[in-house]
């Protein structure tokens, strides 16, 4: 069926197919309902469990103070067929079906929202204690292992290494992180902005390694590539994420660089009545010039409602100020924006305090900022990228004056 017949009707007769039970592939089928879409909608997610949140995952669930963060829906009221532990081999757009482990699933619109999955570090397969953070399952492993305060090496100084750390410390783990670049988030931030962010692991115990390369994992020990034997109880790799797209491999559907799905700007894939959202595709911003691959929550929770619009026949255009947020070491952090093409940066307030925010500007105007405590910041910031405001770099500069008050005249 092409995009033009499926405009033509919104009467039961469309099947729209969401692969993925995360939080994109959820929101997608919330979505389409709260617009109005009345034909049938499915949802094929690989993991057993009710489809679930992932932020509780480092934090709550981690450390035993919540069982579960399944989305509180009733999807048999909401009209979808939810199909779990199913997973999904392959797709021939051509034919507009879905190849899974239990046989052919027919669409005629087909969203991929499959996410992303970690990075494994070579040659830790099959050894034991060693564990990645992503599912519901990992989180589950790893509970007594901090129960039982293990020590542990975190690979990866990252935002998910360092949410774990965070809760290893809580949990009375002692923690060594190794990180094989110079500073943390080093693959994120500039080195100006993440260097504050190094001591935060000395003041809550932890031990933070740069510049150490893991050269292999043993039972019970890290060896770093100076020959330094880190005794280990556990393992966590936290070294990136990318695109859960293998599965596509032959399907015709463009991936890009990163192995992501390929879209337009309404989110459209290179398959006819294909659409792809979250973590698993990239999408081109007008608002910052180029393709952007972003892997966060919001973006999980902002896509769909555009794919959504899109399926019924509007013409809905993403483009948005990605966001996200991390709690590590006993500090909020927030950014918003995309810092990549800015050509100044202002500091509000102290890096080596409680509470700072980093400005990036581009040509004068606010393009993206991180605000580490200041949530007041965050919220009037984001609005003002929004509104492409041009800004008075010396007041923005003063971390008692609003942010909102800091544009030019």
């Amino acid at each position: 069926m092409s995009e033009q017949t499926a405009r033509e009707g919104t009467a039961g007769t469309r099947r729209v197919v969401v692969v993925g039970a995360g939080m994109a592939g959820v929101q997608t089928a919330v979505a389409l309902r709260e617009q109005g879409f009345a034909g049938d909608v499915t949802v094929v997610g690989a993991e057993p469990h009710q489809p679930y949140d992932r932020p509780p995952l480092s934090k709550a669930v981690l450390l035993g103070k919540a069982e579960g963060s399944a989305f509180d829906l009733d999807f048999d009221s909401l009209g979808v067929d939810l199909r779990l532990g199913c997973e999904v081999l392959g797709v021939r757009p051509a034919d507009h079906e879905l190849d899974t482990e239990t046989g052919p699933v027919p669409y005629d619109v087909l969203v991929l929202a499959t996410g992303a999955e970690p990075v494994t570090l070579p040659g830790t397969e099959g050894v034991p204690g060693v564990h990645l953070l992503r599912t519901l399952d990992d989180a589950e492993r790893l509970r007594p292992v901090l129960a039982l305060q293990h020590d542990v090496v975190v690979v990866g100084a990252g935002w998910i290494g360092a949410e774990f750390a965070t809760a290893a410390r809580e949990a009375g783990c002692a923690v060594t992180v190794v990180e094989a670049a110079d500073r943390p988030l080093a693959g994120v931030l500039p080195a100006v902005v993440a260097a504050p962010m190094a001591g935060w692991y000395a003041d809550s115990g932890a031990e933070l390694r740069t510049g150490a390369r893991v050269e292999r994992v043993e039972p019970g020990a890290v060896v770093l590539a100076d020959g330094t034997r880190l005794p280990a109880g556990a393992v966590v790799v936290g070294v990136g994420a990318r695109p859960a797209t293998a599965w596509l491999a032959g399907s015709g559907i463009e991936l890009g660089a990163f192995g992501e799905v390929v879209t337009d700007a309404r989110l459209r894939a290179s398959a006819p009545d294909v659409y792809a959202v979250g973590d698993c595709a990239s999408f081109p911003s007008a608002r910052y010039g180029e393709r952007l691959l972003v892997h966060h929550w919001d973006n999980a929770l902002q896509g769909p409602r555009t794919v959504a619009a899109n399926i019924l026949g509007e013409t809905a255009v993403y483009d948005p100020v990605p966001y996200f947020w991390s709690e590590q070491f006993g500090r909020f952090v927030q950014y918003a924006g995309h810092h990549a093409a800015a050509d100044r940066l202002v500091w509000r307030g102290d890096p080596q305090g409680p509470a700072w925010t980093v400005c990036w500007l581009r040509e004068g105007r606010l393009v993206a900022l991180l605000a580490v405590g200041r949530p007041r910041d965050l919220a009037q910031g984001r609005k003002l990228i929004e509104a492409g405001r041009a800004m008075d770099a010396e007041a923005l500069a003063d971390p008692g004056r609003p942010l909102k008050d800091a544009t030019a005249a």
